[in-house]
């Protein structure tokens, strides 16, 4: 996919400033904007009308959805080990500091998912969403795109899923439980460690991970209950048994329903970035990079089963366990001759790859 066809039609702006990426890749899909605010400074937006928001996840998946929506790409949480940075590459964009500050924004976003939602053809799957980059990322505190994918999904009573790092998914909590009401709604909140030094370091733009516990207990308070996707779990440096147990006790103790541990994989793209990082602040822990991720981006599976293992003890210790599945609430939509049955209550988080039959499904994370 190129930038080009990201476009859907000319939007201009007032005030907006078209620069060199805007002019490379066409006025008539890009307008690209900075704003000089703290939070905003050295960041980038690029607005882009897009031609389609439901994207489908390839067929040789085994991810439990078929379907995912980003408004946004590129991510300020600047996640050192995050999967998508390579995607930035299709756009001609870089993949390391551009990733985290040239950031993609569907402005078109809710409008476009309301109209494909409509669509006769559409038969209420799963939606899936913060699978790419997070949705609630600093960017959506201007544009505030999800309030609109949210009502529209609630409108259309259409089962759908939410994975994030960011608090400013509980802006839009009345929305969530106005949804809850008429469909299958699940939130996931990802902490992979509570490590405070290995947080501001992985994760430099992400609130820290005792805030987005504090996420999980108001969801959980409010009645939409929260699963924890304990990801990434990072080898060498949050993988030790008793970093392990403070994080799922910090889990246990928010209140989350489920903790899913999931081991750091890295993908070309992220492997340079996150290789780099490391040969930074880790130099001597380069050759057990090497040695462990020689045969691909993933962990090697006896790792994989260890870290499961030791957090399900951990779990069970503190009284937690593995999200539950339940029945979704039906209601009759306008001019639909049949009640549309939601899909399981369950985390359903990730981007879809081809796992092998012996190994673990291993879903991404941001």
């Amino acid at each position: 996919m190129r930038w080009d066809n990201l476009g859907d039609r000319p939007e201009g702006a007032a005030g907006a400033a078209v620069t060199g990426e805007a002019a490379l890749f066409g006025t008539d899909a890009v307008t690209t904007r900075t704003f000089d605010t703290p939070e905003f400074r050295g960041i980038t937006f690029h607005e882009v009308r897009a031609r389609s928001i439901l994207n489908r996840v390839p067929g040789a998946s085994r991810m439990p959805f078929e379907w995912t929506v980003n408004p946004y790409r590129g991510c300020t949480h600047a996640c050192v080990y995050c999967f998508a940075r390579r995607t930035h590459a299709y756009l001609d964009l870089d993949t390391g500091v551009g990733f985290d500050t040239q950031i993609v924004v569907k402005v078109n976003a809710a409008e476009l998912l309301r109209r494909q939602l409509a669509s006769p053809r559409w038969q209420g799957a799963h939606v899936a969403m913060g699978t790419n980059v997070d949705c609630y990322q600093r960017a959506e505190g201007r544009y505030r795109l999800m309030p609109g994918i949210i009502e529209a999904l609630r409108d259309r009573a259409n089962p759908f899923s939410i994975l994030t790092k960011g608090t400013l998914v509980l802006r839009d909590l009345d929305l969530l439980r106005q949804a809850a009401e008429v469909t299958d709604v699940g939130v996931s909140v990802s902490v992979g460690f509570t490590d405070q030094e290995l947080w501001r370091t992985v994760e430099p733009g992400t609130p820290a991970p005792e805030r987005r516990l504090d996420v999980v207990r108001t969801l959980t308070d409010a009645g939409i209950g929260c699963g924890v996707l304990m990801a990434p779990v990072i080898p060498f440096l949050g993988d030790r048994p008793e970093q392990l147990r403070a994080t799922v006790r910090a889990i246990a103790e928010a209140g989350a329903t489920s903790v899913t541990p999931l081991a750091l994989h890295l993908r070309p793209g992220a492997r340079e970035w996150y290789t780099e990082w490391l040969q930074r602040h880790h130099p001597h822990l380069v050759p057990r990079y090497e040695r462990m991720y020689a045969g691909g981006a993933y962990a090697p599976t006896w790792y994989q089963r260890r870290i499961t293992r030791q957090v399900h003890e951990f779990a069970a210790e503190f009284g937690i366990g593995p999200a539950g599945r339940g029945e979704a609430r039906r209601i009759t939509l306008p001019g639909r001759a049949t009640e549309r049955p939601g899909a399981p209550a369950r985390a359903r988080t990730g981007e879809a790859r081809e796992a092998p039959a012996t190994e673990p499904t291993q879903l991404t994370l941001l």
